[in-house]
């Protein structure tokens, strides 16, 4: 019994030591504490205040970050609008005993229209940079956004299936064909017609009123020629 007591006194003996060195630990920070008080006064409370205050850093804004996002509110931006109206001619054959052809023809007058713009979405900060207070824009290449047959103003205006009715009966497969091949004859003339050259430079425009609306009095505005597999 004896033994088991000391060997218990034994194990509490650290945990008496710790409390003791913790008391002497707050005696002497008192001490420090009151001998700071009385030597510098009030300075000493300031002192350690300033010691422990957390300085706030300025926030900053990556200026270019948010053109790029004011820029790319716009998304695409459709500068150019090229419509046409064409007489497209299709035929489709038919054989008959390997020796008789008969052929049906169509014409049909399609309205398109094509637009072209910039994707603003494309933009990036690597396109924008300041250099003496000079805002300069790097602009993508103009696309063609968007082509189409407005079907409520296209129509067929002769539709012919030969002597006696023998061409073959496909009113809507040539009419489907003579849509088809307008998209392309469009597409094609709207680039010989220089409609992206057009796009580009009324993006220039538009995005340098943009940003001088938007406080930037200094901006320099360039563009990223067509790429030629554009218009093929």
């Amino acid at each position: 019994m004896r033994d088991s007591t000391q060997q218990k006194n034994f194990l509490l003996l650290p945990m008496k030591l710790v409390g003791k060195w913790r008391k002497w630990a707050i005696a002497i920070l008192g001490l420090f504490i009151f001998f700071g008080m009385w030597r510098t006064g009030t300075n000493f409370v300031a002192e350690i205040t300033t010691f422990f205050r957390i300085e706030m850093k300025q926030p900053e804004v990556n200026i270019t970050t948010v053109i790029v996002e004011k820029i790319r509110g716009a998304s695409e931006l459709t500068t150019a609008i090229y419509t046409t109206e064409t007489v497209v001619p299709t035929h489709q054959d038919r054989e008959l005993m390997g020796t008789f052809q008969f052929r049906t023809k169509m014409l049909y007058i399609a309205y398109g229209e094509v637009e072209a713009g910039i994707d603003l979405s494309q933009l990036t900060t690597k396109n924008v940079k300041i250099v003496d207070n000079i805002l300069y824009i790097q602009l993508p290449a103009p696309q063609i956004l968007d082509a189409n047959i407005d079907v409520t103003r296209s129509r067929i205006y002769d539709y012919d299936r030969g002597a006696f009715n023998l061409g073959p009966d496909v009113a809507a497969e040539l009419q489907t064909l003579a849509q088809q091949t307008t998209l392309k004859k469009i597409v094609a003339g709207a680039c010989e017609q220089g409609l992206l050259e057009e796009a580009n430079d009324r993006a220039k425009l538009a995005i340098t009123q943009l940003l001088n609306l938007a406080g930037h009095e200094r901006v320099e505005v360039t563009t990223t020629p067509p790429y030629l597999k554009t218009c093929q």
